[in-house]
């Protein structure tokens, strides 16, 4: 049963993420029971809820005896595009940018240009002979119909360029 009506602008989402750290378990359902339900939640808030709850979960599940002793930052980092890619329902490639990177001068490559790597060059050209001949290609404005054309010719947009990381 709903307890309070609560706001953003209250900030108790932040606490949230404090506890679910300590979260184990024993304690995950309980900890999931109080935010999602232990409130009224407006549109902003609920994700808050969700998203403390999803990161008790993990914290809950990294502290189990099958974990063997919790996992690293890239194990973490792998987690994370897991949880992105099918929380959301996506296949395509993606990149996250750290702007902190920037106060480091070996990370240069990742700022001075736009680049794509080929593996997803090749993913949006397919994708974008796989659109133009889809259904709903039909429902397109003709100005997404020509961009993909385009990029089905083999003209990378937006200035980007094609070239393997360094």
């Amino acid at each position: 049963m709903a307890g309070q009506a609560i706001t953003e602008e209250m900030k108790l989402h932040e606490q949230w993420f404090a506890e679910a750290k300590d979260v184990t378990l024993d304690t995950l359902v309980d900890f999931m029971r109080r935010v999602v339900d232990g409130y009224v939640h407006d549109y902003g808030t609920v994700v808050h809820a969700i998203s403390a709850c999803a990161l008790a979960a993990a914290y809950a599940a990294d502290k189990m005896p099958g974990a063997r002793g919790g996992i690293t930052g890239f194990q973490a980092g792998f987690v994370m595009w897991n949880f992105v890619r099918n929380w959301l329902g996506r296949k395509s490639p993606m990149r996250l940018i750290d702007y902190a990177d920037m106060l480091y001068p070996q990370y240069r490559h990742k700022f001075v240009e736009q680049t794509v790597d080929p593996a997803t060059w090749k993913f949006l050209q397919d994708e974008a002979g796989r659109l133009l001949f889809a259904e709903r290609n039909n429902l397109a404005h003709p100005d997404v119909v020509a961009h993909w054309k385009s990029i089905a010719a083999g003209h990378v947009p937006f200035g980007y360029v094609v070239r393997e990381d360094r």
